[in-house]
């Protein structure tokens, strides 16, 4: 009876976490690819309907993370951080302060909300780690991991977008002694430091792999890939991987025993083959052509697209050999994502565009120059219920792009 009880308990508990609702930073698996349908496939000519803006978000790069009930965001104001929360017709709920945020250079908050439920997360710059009340914005926990447990910081402050697998949220401070670190989400307890390799982190946001035998966490420090047991932090390995400024913020892409990763300033990307076990990973080929600095690629149909950062072009390779299959000298950099076969593109110079990636060429279909706030044109782009958002400083934007 015991045991029956104990199984059905569990059988609940699984339920409860699957059917929480969970928003993450590049789309449902982190990889960029939105699963939407009904949307147009040609703009308008002055672009699709801009149904409302928000303009006092501070300073900042942060993404929209986008639920059912609310829209979540930060900003930096003054110097300070804040995660925003905002109603679908752009309405500010509550506002909420997390700590100093980067004014050094590039000023603002960098990384986006990871939303579980009614639960928030997000990761500072300087290294603080913050659980957040989805109704009301008031903070459960927080780790200062700086002040803490040794945190370094990095040219331009750290920048990650959380990870969560079920209830443990992994995080890289990278410290020498709290390099990659498991913390409970909803204590905020830490489950186990890692030591790693001893690197700092390189504003990377890692991905969970699922294989037979155990879960590996892979994320890019500064000079080297990682690849680690996630459950018990164990680096297994690691493979060389530098450039200029240590900066590889692009998620690596698992698919069927083989990982892409690439970083911007004309390193570009490596393609390894994964060991079934997870413990090992050899080159299969590489390609510097398609080096996105901040963008990230999509895979679809076994081709990479992106944006290159110093060849200043759009990119198609092929998954198998890394060879180019055709490029166009536009439009990049800039970041992507995916829908529905198409590609969504926000260039550095502020253009949106929606690009058709056909058999040996790109199409581009429509595009419209993003009207408001200042700065670097880098925060991604997302879609949810028919709705492009478009973040540009203090300004985020909503487009209404239903068919």
């Amino acid at each position: 009876m015991v045991r029956l009880f104990n199984t059905i308990f569990m059988a609940f508990l699984c339920l409860g976490l699957s059917s929480q609702e969970i928003v993450q930073w590049r789309g449902p698996v982190r990889d960029g690819v939105y699963n939407e349908k009904g949307l147009m496939r040609k703009w308008p000519a002055a672009g699709p309907k801009l149904i409302w803006t928000f303009d006092q978000l501070g300073e900042g790069f942060s993404s929209a993370a986008v639920t059912s009930t609310g829209i979540y965001t930060t900003g930096m104001i003054s110097g300070t951080g804040y995660v925003f929360a905002l109603n679908h017709q752009g309405k500010q709920l509550w506002r909420t302060e997390y700590g100093k945020e980067w004014a050094d250079s590039y000023n603002g908050s960098r990384s986006t909300p990871l939303v579980i439920g009614d639960r928030l997360y997000i990761f500072s710059a300087y290294a603080k780690l913050v659980s957040i009340n989805t109704a009301d914005g008031k903070i459960v926990w927080s780790i200062d991991f700086m002040k803490d447990h040794g945190a370094r910081n990095i040219t331009w402050g750290i920048t990650e977008n959380l990870l969560a697998d079920g209830n443990v949220l992994y995080c890289t401070p990278g410290g020498p002694e709290a390099n990659l670190v498991a913390v409970d989400r909803n204590t905020g307890k830490i489950i186990w430091k890692s030591r790693g390799n001893g690197e700092l982190s390189a504003y990377n946001s890692p991905v969970i792999i699922n294989l037979p035998k155990r879960k590996l966490l892979v994320t890019m420090m500064e000079k080297s890939i990682h690849g680690f047991d996630a459950a018990t932090g164990t680096l297994l390995w690691r493979f060389g991987h530098i450039n200029q400024y240590s900066v590889h913020p692009n998620v690596p892409k698992y698919i069927d025993g083989y990982l892409y990763c690439t970083s911007g300033y004309g390193f570009g990307g490596v393609m390894l083959k994964l060991a079934a076990d997870g413990s090992s990973v050899t080159q299969v080929w590489t390609n510097n052509k398609l080096d996105p600095k901040i963008g990230g690629f999509v895979v679809l149909n076994d081709r990479i697209y992106g944006g290159g950062d110093k060849t200043r072009a759009l990119f198609c390779l092929d998954w198998k050999t890394g060879k180019e299959i055709y490029s166009l000298n536009q439009h990049a950099p800039s970041n992507i994502i995916a829908n529905d076969g198409l590609l969504y593109i926000y260039s550095e110079r502020g253009q949106v565009v929606l690009v058709e990636p056909k058999a040996d060429a790109f199409e581009v279909i429509s595009s419209f120059n993003v009207p408001k706030g200042s700065g670097p044109h880098w925060a991604h782009l997302v879609i949810h219920n028919k709705k492009l958002y478009v973040r540009h400083g203090a300004s985020l934007m909503v487009y209404d792009v239903a068919a």
